[in-house]
């Protein structure tokens, strides 16, 4: 089994010297306030191609002979893999067919045809991709370009450890969205090597935890870690697809056994709040998986030590995804609600519930009124309300408040 070792990440460094950016480490005070000590942001979703995929797919395609490069390259991504591979391929010289899941996201279509990419779709999973491009690259003798179980992605990859230890020497926790775990896996690779490399120097033993997080709905790495070796699992449906993957790699599973200390599965309610925290608080535009490890603080702040830094993976977002996302984050923060509400159907009724709303304090986004349904009394009607409130405590006094004014409510 191949190893990454820090000289080969600092190798890779030098390597990516003006092909992709340094990009910085945001300190958020609202996680540093939940969490007691320092939370760091390390801000991929402000990469070159909006992700850190650029990192390895540049390496990874470096690293071809020209005979190699001259066949093209072939790959299987839900959208950030894609671009940076597209981009890496356009900026050497080369071919790129890539195998996208058929619901992919629509900005990351255009953008990876806009690098110069031809697109595939097979099937409706990254996995199913994969099939499709392993066997496309076994029939035109294009060379596949995994997303993460090969040691130059691992490798490209791992410089974004080298910049974390740089920006924050005393990082006690590195916390990071984990899909396949060429990310993971490098980070801690160049991460720990640097450590060891300071306690060789100092005589001292610098520690630092490694912390992947999964989608729940698509976490492969916790049953494999238990198995004792990669287990495919099913997917559910997740709103991270950036980081929905069925089996880990083999790679990147060896490293994690080695070298990652836990992984952490977060619910999609976790992620859409902590979507909604970096949009408002961190003023960072990050799609769902790249939320995972934000997730992963509001869910698992026990299993971390400040000062913490996390890795925002990925901003490539559908603007329908993130309004739809916002809304299930205000939602699950108790400042959305969504109300089912039967009144008498007389002529003010409607008036006077808006009125009451009113004095509430509470902002009506949207109205359906509805008289006439089996499931109604005559007397009655119904009205579906989008409801923005103030908060939790805020949410619930409204509720009752109406429950106690003789209205019939149920939450959708």
């Amino acid at each position: 089994m191949s190893t990454v070792t820090v000289d080969d990440v600092r190798a890779a460094r030098e390597l990516l010297r003006g092909v992709v950016v340094s990009t910085p480490l945001v300190p958020s005070r609202a996680l540093s306030e939940q969490l007691g000590g320092p939370v760091l942001l390390k801000c991929e979703n402000l990469q070159r191609t909006g992700s850190f995929k650029i990192r390895g797919a540049y390496v990874r395609i470096a690293g071809l002979s020209e005979r190699e490069r001259a066949r093209g390259v072939v790959a299987a991504s839900a959208g950030n893999h894609a671009q940076g591979v597209a981009l890496a391929a356009s900026m050497l010289g080369c071919k790129a067919t890539v195998f996208m899941p058929a619901g992919a996201p629509l900005p990351k279509i255009a953008a990876t045809r806009g690098y110069g990419a031809e697109i595939v779709f097979p099937g409706p999973t990254v996995d199913d991709c994969l099939v499709a491009a392993q066997k496309h690259a076994d029939e035109c003798g294009a060379v596949f370009i995994h997303p993460f179980d090969h040691p130059d992605v691992v490798t490209g990859q791992a410089t974004i450890g080298l910049e974390i230890m740089e920006q924050c020497p005393d990082a006690r926790t590195i916390v990071t969205p984990v899909g396949g775990g060429g990310l993971l896996a490098g980070i801690a690779a160049a991460a720990r090597g640097l450590a060891e490399e300071a306690a060789r120097e100092t005589g001292g033993d610098r520690k630092i935890k490694i912390i992947g997080a999964q989608a729940k709905r698509a976490a492969a790495f916790p049953p494999s870690l238990a198995a004792g070796r990669p287990t495919r699992i099913e997917i559910e449906p997740t709103m991270a697809d950036g980081i929905a993957v069925g089996r880990p790699g083999d790679l990147t599973y060896a490293m994690f056994t080695d070298l990652v200390d836990a992984v952490v599965t977060v619910t999609e309610e976790s992620i859409s709040q902590a979507l909604l925290l970096c949009l408002e608080r961190a003023k960072q535009v990050v799609e769902p998986a790249g939320a995972a490890g934000v997730a992963a603080l509001l869910e698992h702040s026990y299993a971390v030590e400040p000062p913490v830094v996390v890795v925002l993976s990925g901003g490539n977002i559908d603007p329908l995804l993130l309004s739809k996302v916002l809304r299930h984050g205000l939602a699950g923060a108790g400042r959305y609600l969504v109300v089912r509400c039967r009144l008498k159907d007389r002529p003010g009724a409607l008036v006077t519930l808006l009125s009451e709303l009113a004095e509430l304090g509470v902002n009506v986004l949207d109205v359906m009124h509805e008289r006439v349904a089996a499931r109604l009394p005559v007397e009655e009607a119904e009205v579906l309300m989008h409801l923005e409130t103030r908060g939790a405590d805020h949410s619930e006094d409204v509720i009752a408040r109406l429950r106690e004014r003789g209205y019939t409510l149920t939450l959708s």
